[in-house]
């Protein structure tokens, strides 16, 4: 190995270690405070905050969220493979569950690119406030 690819795999590893630390502690809030939201996305919303306050940046993070985005469909086939087990769940409500998917699932991308506009919006004008102000 290359003294360039150990660097590599080293920040990989350590950028993955800052995410699975972000779930974690979300993971601990949940149990403390007895929250009804997946710890994941507590998590996330920490992560944001942090991001937000520019303790951390996106692109510091990019390698280990680029790894885990690409085997996201890894973490699904589990679920998928259980659902072949209910054929008869599937023929009387299969209409209900694709229903539900396809609602959530518009529901999720809304939220996304709802907060993502808000956050660009927000950089841009701090950024625009810190050129102006000097």
């Amino acid at each position: 190995m290359t003294r360039q690819s150990i660097f590599l795999l080293t920040r990989l590893l350590a950028e993955l270690a800052i995410l699975l630390a972000f779930y974690a502690v979300g993971r601990q809030l949940v149990l403390w405070f007895s929250l009804s939201i997946p710890p994941g996305v507590v998590g996330l919303a920490l992560l944001l905050a942090v991001f937000a306050f520019g303790w951390l940046s996106p692109e510091q993070l990019q390698r280990g969220a680029a790894l885990l985005m690409g085997e996201m469909l890894l973490f699904f086939i589990p679920a998928v493979m259980s659902l072949l087990d209910q054929g008869t769940l599937i023929k009387n409500q299969g209409w209900k569950i694709i229903l539900i998917i396809i609602i959530s699932t518009v529901l999720v991308m809304l939220g996304t690119a709802i907060t993502v506009e808000l956050v660009y919006r927000w950089s841009l004008m701090r950024r625009w406030r810190k050129k102006h102000d000097h």
